[in-house]
């Protein structure tokens, strides 16, 4: 299939609805150019274009599973499927394993360090912007004081670099953003090949933005 130029259509004959065959073959070249675009994934929405690996045991839909040793986050699509993220984990003496939540969300966060942090010199509260390290998007889990983001410095990806959260890359932080509901279960593990919580048997899949628990968060 080839296109012509439309300065030749006063001289070919018309087709029905008034358009001439010169005409017809340039749409249809048109029309193929952008299924070979869409097909090449061109036009892909960030947020669906990502392949599901397989994991080692089966988790809730929707659920997240942190990989310490492996440096990797995977969100769960069930049936010991999932898509894979590489991450920065906390270093040595600030890791931690268990289960938390999803409690909120929120774009474009300001940073406010713990504590202890500000005793080492940071300030109270950094803005957003590029100098604040949670970068563009904030996963906030519940009954911690970590979160799951974005980050501004993109080479501690794949070490254990933080002081307990998870750092992502920020087009990656950005798609988990938009496919994690409030109240998902978060399994942080040692190794994805750690048998899951002995209770995360108990946890249904996450649908509509919630997660239903068989049992207490007590």
């Amino acid at each position: 299939m080839y296109c012509v130029s439309s300065r030749r259509t006063k001289s070919v004959q018309k087709l029905g609805g008034g358009m001439s065959s010169i005409q017809l073959r340039n749409r249809a070249c048109a029309f193929a150019i952008l299924a070979a675009f869409l097909l090449c994934g061109g036009a892909a929405s960030p947020a669906h274009a990502r392949d599901a690996v397989s994991i080692e045991h089966d988790y809730p839909i929707g659920s997240i599973i942190i990989d310490t040793a492996g440096r990797k986050l995977y969100y769960s699509l069930g049936h010991q499927r999932a898509i894979k993220y590489p991450v920065a984990v906390g270093k040595a003496g600030f890791q931690w394993f268990g289960e938390s939540f999803v409690q909120s969300k929120r774009k474009n966060p300001g940073w406010s360090p713990t504590a202890r942090m500000r005793r080492m010199g940071y300030p109270r509260y950094v803005p957003p912007g590029p100098r604040n390290p949670l970068g563009p998007r904030a996963i906030y889990l519940g009954w911690t004081e970590y979160r799951i983001h974005g980050t501004n410095a993109p080479s501690s990806i794949g070490r254990a670099a933080s002081s307990g959260c998870i750092r992502m890359h920020n087009k990656d932080v950005k798609d988990l953003f938009e496919r994690v509901h409030i109240g998902a279960p978060v399994f942080v593990l040692r190794n994805i090949k750690d048998l899951p919580p002995k209770n995360v048997a108990e946890v249904k899949d996450v649908k509509g933005g919630e997660v239903a628990r068989a049992s207490s968060a007590n």
